[in-house]
């Protein structure tokens, strides 16, 4: 049962780790523009929260490398994340993701570890609080992907959920899960089962909206077309200031038109 479930933590450490790779493209797009534009760092200081948190846990609980290493590469890559972000991020998202680090990172999980070390009895005890305090979080986070779902619900299209990334979040879940109900670490187990159930989710409304995009997009190629037909007819009455105007419009609805939610990632 045990190299069963060692089995089970390799397969959960390669994937996990491919997931945090995911958002790579995000940070190639960013280090184009030289902007983070309307990117979020809430998902990377969350996902560091996560991380730093399995890690307390881990060692608190023996034979736990497997969880230990996922997690410590976890903290490494949502680190270089963050610390990217804050390099091309306006002063005021830099000045909210910095406050959002102290605060959760640094106080909240300082609180935790205080709080633990001196009100717990011994290790045993403490394990299962700071289990109690992961598997609540966990349920918090693998319940934030139904903003995206009612997204892709609503406009039909699944253009803001990539169906790899969905995929593997998925077969993460269902890794954790066995490793966790392998080991009768239920902290572990019982969060997996809602990620499981909302990545199935996610790739039905892929399947079922996933030439939903092509409309949305031929929408919005429409509004230059439109405009541009205006402008030539500006351009035969001589107006060249509203023609100006109109241009600026255009190149403005350019940049409003790009909307790139993050996910967040959370790897137990």
């Amino acid at each position: 049962m045990n190299h069963l479930a060692f089995v089970f933590g390799l397969l959960g450490n390669i994937v996990s780790f491919m997931v945090f790779l995911s958002p790579l493209p995000t940070f190639y797009k960013i280090y184009k523009k030289k902007s983070t534009e309307g990117f979020q760092s809430v998902p990377y200081v969350i996902g560091l929260f996560s991380a730093m948190l399995w890690i307390y846990y881990a060692f608190l609980k023996p034979d736990t490398t497997l969880l230990i290493t996922i997690n410590s590469v976890g903290c490494l890559i949502q680190s270089s994340y963050i610390c990217f972000y804050l390099f091309f991020a306006p002063k005021y998202a830099r000045v909210q993701t910095v406050k959002m680090l102290v605060l959760l990172n640094v106080v909240g999980l300082g609180l935790i570890m205080l709080l633990t070390h001196f009100l717990a009895k011994d290790d045993s005890y403490r394990a299962n609080i700071v289990g109690w305090i992961c598997l609540v979080f966990s349920l918090c986070v693998f319940v934030a992907p139904l903003c995206v779902v009612r997204q892709v619900i609503r406009t039909k299209s699944v253009e803001y959920m990539p169906f790899l990334l969905s995929f593997f979040l998925t077969l993460s879940a269902v890794m954790w899960f066995f490793y966790g109900l392998l080991r009768k670490d239920y902290n572990i187990a019982i969060p997996n089962v809602l990620g499981f159930i909302f990545g199935v989710l996610q790739m039905v409304l892929y399947a079922i909206y996933k030439n939903g995009k092509k409309v949305v997009q031929e929408k919005q190629h429409q509004l230059p077309e439109i405009l541009q037909s205006q402008i030539i007819a500006i351009e035969e009455q001589k107006l060249p200031d509203l023609k100006d105007q109109i241009i600026d419009v255009v190149k403005l609805g350019g940049i409003a038109v790009e909307i790139i939610p993050v996910l967040p990632v959370l790897v137990v």
